[in-house]
């Protein structure tokens, strides 16, 4: 009998076991691969969840926390004079330049019962506060619009990641077959950094955000030609679907012509669809006046508010809704013209969506955010604006399972960092997951090697501003 070697033992039995590890695999694969691929059926969350949709409004370029929701009384008393030094070392987006305190010119006011402050600025929004948790301890790694921007989207200032529409639509998967669930809304120039802050990223491409246009064909290139009639469309598509069978039927890993034939099919159904959904002429005058249609100076940015209702009503679940595209907020000069117009243009708009969610029993189900990509510095810049603030800068939630009339976190006392209960992007993103029912630790995703998720490698729910 030929003498076994504990070494030889230990090899033999090995690669026995590799030998069964490789064949369930090889088996469960092949098992996945025979089944129909579809990337946007309804997934089962993690919990119940507190919201149904979420509508993000994105003030682009960073409007100034201590003017609009975050009074400073010692910013008041300090004004005039050089940043302090036991407030630390500043390096902003144009080098550390002027650092003369600058006060606030907005009259203040406490509103609701929770008694929120407001600024003049903001006086139809200010009715809602006793809906809102506002966070005032938010914080970032950006310092410039194109990394903050694409932050505040895809949680990394690189760009390349998903955006966190993208990844609630691969955790859940569409509610509504007919109409895309991830949904982007700009209002006049092109968003900084473009489409990255709605890509999918390594994530499949059917999980990416469609841009809208708010007149004509909400997509482009969605009509067919009118010498196409539905059944010859329908007959293309299913003879199309029939080749891509036939050929993917040899190639049983290869998931994605099941990917783009379900794109082609949405497509198809988008026509019918997605026309109805933006056709907000069909709302009556007295929700169209609610939105500040009838006034140029809101009806772009109101029928962007009012559109996007319509779709988180027809199941939409993740709706991006820009306000001054194109980084109109930042106001390094000039903050008093720049803020004000930008406060009417957003003003009426955003209270009328709050108001008209609630009335039609969508608040609750709704989480609607709103925010920039950062906050802006307490002291001036070439005289009469405010340099970008990353470190500490106000947001807040609405409706979804948040709290209401809850405030939370602090600035220092001239708002230029977070003090109390920080907030992170991660954080936030965790938390919108969550109010989502998605744990942001179990939706991942293999990508190179790594299993990726929404919050990067950091990250917490913040639990005290849930309802």
């Amino acid at each position: 009998m030929r003498h076994l070697s504990r070494r030889n033992f230990l090899w033999s039995a090995g690669s026995g076991l590799g030998t069964l590890a490789f064949a369930s695999l090889a088996t469960e694969r092949s098992m996945l691969a025979a089944a129909p691929v579809d990337p946007l059926a309804p997934k089962q969350p993690h919990f119940p969840p507190r919201a149904k949709s979420v509508i993000f409004l994105f003030m682009e370029g960073g409007p100034s926390h201590v003017d609009l929701f975050d009074p400073k009384p010692e910013l008041d008393k300090l004004a005039g004079q050089p940043l302090p030094a036991s407030f630390g070392k500043v390096m902003t987006a144009m080098g550390t330049g002027n650092n003369t305190l600058m006060p606030s010119k907005r009259t203040w006011k406490q509103y609701g019962q929770s008694g929120m402050w407001v600024s003049d600025w903001y006086p139809n929004i200010a009715q809602h506060v006793d809906e809102m948790t506002m966070i005032h301890s938010c914080w970032q790694d950006g310092l410039n619009h194109v990394g903050s921007v694409c932050e505040m989207n895809t949680g990394s200032i690189l760009a390349g990641r998903p955006a966190l529409g993208a990844w609630i639509t691969y955790g859940l998967g569409s509610a509504n077959r007919d109409l895309p669930t991830f949904v982007v809304l700009t209002d006049e120039d092109e968003v900084i950094g473009g489409a990255q802050n709605w890509s999918s990223g390594f994530l499949p491409a059917t999980f990416q955000g469609t841009a809208f246009r708010r007149e004509g064909d909400p997509i482009l290139d969605l009509s067919p030609q009118k010498t196409v009639g539905g059944k010859q469309q329908r007959s293309q598509l299913d003879l199309l679907a029939d080749l891509n069978k036939h050929f993917s039927s040899a190639r049983p890993d290869d998931t994605e012509l099941q990917a783009r034939t379900n794109s082609y099919e949405l497509a198809f159904r988008m026509q019918t669809a997605a026309p109805e959904a933006v056709n907000i002429a069909s709302e009556s005058e007295a929700t169209k006046k609610l939105y500040g249609l009838d006034d140029e100076t809101t009806r772009k940015f109101g029928a962007n508010c009012l559109l996007a209702r319509r779709l988180v009503e027809r199941g939409v679940r993740f709706v991006d809704v820009y306000c001054g595209s194109g980084s109109k907020w930042d106001a390094h000069t000039h903050i008093e013209t720049n803020h004000s117009h930008l406060c009417k243009v957003s003003d009426q708009p955003i209270a009328a969506l709050l108001t008209d969610l609630k009335a039609r029993g969508l608040l609750d189900s709704t989480l609607v955010v709103w925010g920039g990509e950062f906050g802006r510095t307490p002291f001036n810049e070439q005289g009469d604006g405010r340099d970008h603030n990353p470190w500490g800068f106000t947001m807040w939630m609405a409706g979804g399972g948040v709290k209401k009339g809850f405030v939370l976190g602090r600035t220092d006392d001239i708002g230029l960092r977070q003090v109390e209960r920080p907030v992170h992007v991660h954080d936030l993103h965790a938390t919108i997951m969550y109010l989502m029912g998605l744990d942001h630790l179990k939706v991942t995703y293999l990508h190179n090697g790594r299993s990726e998720r929404a919050t990067v490698t950091d990250g917490e729910v913040v639990k005290e501003l849930v309802a």
